[in-house]
């Protein structure tokens, strides 16, 4: 299974990027997103990048990201609730018109 992992660009090169995210520096190929900026957030996918999202959609995925990681480390149990919410609804608890606004297409 691929995971996306959310980068920040903080160098660019032609058909390159320098970005950070996650505790990890990298440098990734940009052939499939074409031309970004220092400061833009990337979707990674091993060493490529795979799309731009904005900062709040980084946001969502690393949060995601942390539960995934808290479950495993055995810190929470999968299905928990209180103060183990997530702050967000998951994409399969969204009504139609929500995800149409996540994807883009709203």
């Amino acid at each position: 299974m691929c995971i996306g992992i959310p980068m920040q660009v903080i160098a660019v090169e032609e058909g390159f990027a320098q970005v950070q995210g996650r505790g990890e520096f990298r440098r990734i190929k940009t052939t499939l997103i074409g031309d970004c900026a220092v400061g833009d957030w990337l979707l990674t996918f091993i060493d490529d990048a795979r799309e731009i999202i904005n900062a709040e959609r980084a946001l969502e995925v690393n949060a995601t990201l942390d539960l995934l990681q808290a479950v495993m480390d055995g810190g929470l149990s999968a299905g928990s609730r209180g103060d183990t919410e997530a702050g967000f609804a998951l994409p399969s608890a969204m009504s139609a018109a929500d995800l149409k606004h996540l994807t883009g297409q709203a």
